[in-house]
């Protein structure tokens, strides 16, 4: 019988260019990695034949493109998301694209996903859990959530260093346990700013499972009225009273609105936390190639392939890439 074609949402490419403006920044060792990894269209081609995906949709990871500079950052994400969308455009059947956006500039970010989105044809856009510090949460980026919201977009968004790396990673490599830790950081700065519940729809993607987020939920919500009413509490009560804005939905409710992929290590134990927390109904597969090697990726397929199924009769591949579609289906404004 044969294997239903997986859907990867959390495929990466690098550019030759795009490297060497890293590199020219400072950034040799990406999140405390030994190097850059190597990236070409048949590499891709050659994993996903091998793995039985039928798409992968193309990213830029951690570092993202603002090393310091706004119009630098700008330049380079016109750069990588057009060779990106040349790679969709030439094997639509195979790749999708989500367009880098230069984020902390917000202004260069609502260009650039504008240019993406309605010019380049992405299918949603990439932002990074922090950008220099600011969390997803922070007031400034409220116009760039806003015009997403309106668009009906996709938002993958891909972990990276938090602030003082250096100081909690103790020399290891970031992606091993601070990656997990800023995707739940920045879900819950979404959550308790607000952004989930203004926002809903935007489709939001968070990776490797939600990170520590399946064993946070708890304990966010048990905080969570503690935090609202402060706030509340510091607020200015407009002129002449007024009605009272409805109770946002409970934690564990906005967080099962999001979707999940399964990048790194879904089995044993990943994807049952997750599917506890939050179902599996938004769940989709993601391999994280190029940053996880080939025979990594092939391992971790063999493990989703080998896990006890979803539902009798179904596969993680059957569940995974029916969620996928229904994600990626295009939406009329």
């Amino acid at each position: 019988m044969s294997r239903t074609g997986l859907v990867d949402v959390h495929a990466h490419f690098v550019t030759d260019g795009y490297v060497a403006a890293a590199r020219a920044a400072g950034v040799d060792h990406p999140d405390g990695m030994p190097g850059w990894p190597g990236w070409s269209v048949e590499r891709q081609l050659d994993l996903m034949e091998r793995g039985g995906i039928a798409k992968a949709c193309l990213s830029v990871s951690s570092p993202g493109v603002h090393f310091g500079d706004d119009a630098a950052a700008r330049a380079l994400a016109r750069e990588v998301n057009t060779f990106g969308a040349g790679v969709r455009a030439e094997r639509p059947d195979r790749f999708g694209h989500f367009a880098s956006l230069p984020l902390p500039d917000v202004e260069g970010a609502l260009a650039e996903a504008a240019y993406a989105l309605d010019e380049l044809g992405a299918d949603g856009v990439a932002v990074e859990t922090n950008h220099h510090g600011r969390y997803l949460g922070d007031p400034s980026f409220a116009p760039l959530w806003a015009e997403l919201d309106r668009r009906g977009a996709i938002v993958f968004v891909h972990p990276t260093s938090p602030p003082a790396a250096d100081a909690v990673a103790l020399g290891r490599p970031r992606p091993m346990l601070e990656f997990l830790f800023d995707t739940a950081r920045t879900a819950s700065d979404l959550l308790l700013s607000g952004v989930l519940a203004r926002h809903p729809g935007i489709r939001w993607i968070l990776t490797h499972g939600g990170g520590a987020l399946p064993l946070l939920a708890d304990r966010i919500e048990l905080f969570r009225p503690l935090l609202e009413g402060a706030a509340l509490g510091a607020a200015t009560p407009a002129p002449g009273g007024g009605a009272s804005t409805p109770p946002a939905p409970g934690t564990v409710e906005q967080f099962g609105r999001l979707w999940y992929d399964m990048a790194g290590t879904p089995f044993p134990r990943q994807v049952p936390a997750l599917g506890a927390a939050f179902g599996t109904e938004r769940l989709l597969y993601g391999s994280d190639y190029c940053w996880t090697p080939l025979e990594a990726v092939l391992a971790q397929i063999d493990s989703v392939d080998a896990a006890a199924p979803p539902a009798p009769g179904a596969t993680w591949r059957d569940l995974t890439s029916r969620n996928a579609r229904r994600l990626l289906a295009p939406r009329t404004r």
